[in-house]
């Protein structure tokens, strides 16, 4: 209520009927408080109160609509520029996903024109590029799909291609008992026709290998060919069935931070369990079982069992092969997987040959004597790399390798690290411990070659 104040003496309006006109012009009512200053309160109209009232609803509506309807257009401009995008980015989409698919073929099939196992290669090649273009829809679902969440559309596309793989090998105790010693793992099956990548750790020296689909269908699995310096290896299953598979990505365009999905089985019975992550580092170089090789790094969580297993980015394409983790107390975060880039041309390899072509070794076979036992059992007084089979070389059974080139040998590891300095063909200078004396010898490379059988070592040294 407004309030209209006058002094004591009357100077505003001198006589009483002065404020009483007043008053009613103005639509108040005079007062004469205690100290008898007259005071005139102005009542306000209900009715006028509506209407400002009414006024300010319609001007906040006005707002508000005019907001919505600029924000749709933002909104639909916004849409529309994605839509160019998403188009633009995945009509060459094909194209870029089979380049590594595509290089590896021509690269595998120049080294190995003579080899009698090119249609696998091709028929995978083939289903890459017929099945490229889902993984490039895939992507612009993801990416422009706001209902759904990203890694569950991702895991549903592709949960599939990834297998449980369970294995048995015959085992001796010390006291020459026999019993099977079972195993678990993960793989990827990357063509529909049933061709499976995996780690070499997870099927090596296995006499059953066993895959599981997600449908719970399993397969008696044939191994192509395993190589162990890569860890990568490759498993044939025959179904009556076209097979779901994976999409080969392209980890060279990988980026620290990317986010990625694995999938595998961990502890050996969780299969087709996803875990989401990012990957921590591009180029780590690690020893995992005295080999040296380049991983992605990720914290995505990886447990035993997972290796094998898949790593897909965002738009569903597998691009890493699982195959290791950091483990110890307080240690979390920490697993490896080899680059696709690189896993599908060893795979591509194993493929086509059955082994890794251009590859150096000796042409020897040798036992490594790492403990007291083996030292009792063999009858030696030394730690290191004992030849039992020279082969055609001038090694003889019984000779303990002290150095290969400028190359010091105390294990495995360090002589095949020695090796892999040396290309095919090279002569290089193999340094024995033979009747007590040291001998060098000259030894000249051959391509290595997997062995199908292998003679039980059996030491015969020189007196």
């Amino acid at each position: 209520m407004e309030e209209y104040k006058f002094n004591s003496d009357n100077d505003y309006i001198p006589m009483e009927e002065s404020r009483e006109t007043f008053a009613e012009e103005k639509n108040a009512t005079v007062i004469l408080e205690d100290d008898h200053k007259p005071i005139a309160k102005r009542r306000t109209s209900f009715k006028r109160v509506i209407a400002r009232l009414c006024a300010c609803i319609c001007v906040a509506a006005f707002s508000i609509a005019g907001g919505v309807v600029g924000a749709h257009f933002m909104v639909q401009n916004k849409l529309d520029s994605l839509d160019e995008y998403y188009a633009a980015k995945y009509a060459e989409f094909s194209s870029d996903n089979i380049e590594v698919v595509e290089d590896v073929h021509e690269d595998v099939l120049a080294k190995n024109e003579n080899s009698d196992n090119k249609e696998a290669l091709e028929a995978i090649v083939k289903s890459q590029k017929e099945a490229s273009s889902v993984t490039g829809q895939l992507a612009t679902i993801i990416n422009k799909s706001s209902n759904t969440s990203p890694y569950a559309t991702v895991a549903a596309a592709v949960k599939d291609s990834v297998v449980e793989i369970t294995t048995e090998m015959a085992s001796s105790s010390m006291f020459f008992q026999q019993f099977v010693q079972s195993g678990a793992g993960s793989g990827v099956i990357i063509s529909e026709d049933g061709y499976i990548v995996t780690n070499n750790h997870v099927i090596e020296g296995a006499t059953k290998i066993t895959v599981r689909l997600t449908s719970g269908e399993e397969f008696i699995a044939e191994i192509i060919g395993s190589d162990a310096q890569s860890d990568i290896a490759v498993l044939k299953i025959s179904s009556e069935l076209k097979l779901p598979f994976a999409i080969i990505g392209n980890s060279s365009k990988l980026a620290v931070g990317e986010e990625v999905l694995a999938i595998g089985n961990p502890l050996g019975e969780l299969g087709g369990s996803v875990t989401n992550g990012i990957i921590s580092a591009l180029d780590r170089e690690l020893t995992i079982d005295g080999q040296t090789m380049r991983l992605l790094q990720t914290n995505a969580a990886i447990n035993p069992g997972n290796s094998g297993g898949g790593l897909f980015n965002m738009k569903g394409e597998l691009v890493a092969i699982v195959n290791a983790k950091s483990s110890g107390t307080g240690i979390e975060g920490l697993g490896f997987a080899i680059p696709i880039n690189y896993a599908y041309e060893i795979a591509a390899e194993l493929l086509t040959n059955g082994y890794v072509s251009g590859r150096p070794a000796m042409g020897i076979s040798y036992i490594e004597i790492s403990n007291y036992m083996d030292l009792i059992s063999f009858g030696v007084s030394s730690y290191g790399i004992y030849v039992y089979d020279g082969g055609e070389t001038p090694l003889k059974n019984g000779d303990r390798i002290i150095s290969l080139g400028e190359y010091e040998v105390s294990d495995s590891a360090t002589l095949k690290n020695a090796i892999q300095q040396y290309k095919v063909g090279d002569t290089v200078e193999v340094m024995v411990a033979r009747s007590g004396k040291f001998t060098k010898l000259e030894v000249t490379l051959t391509e290595s070659k997997p062995v199908t059988e292998k003679s039980e070592p059996k030491l015969e040294l020189s007196k």
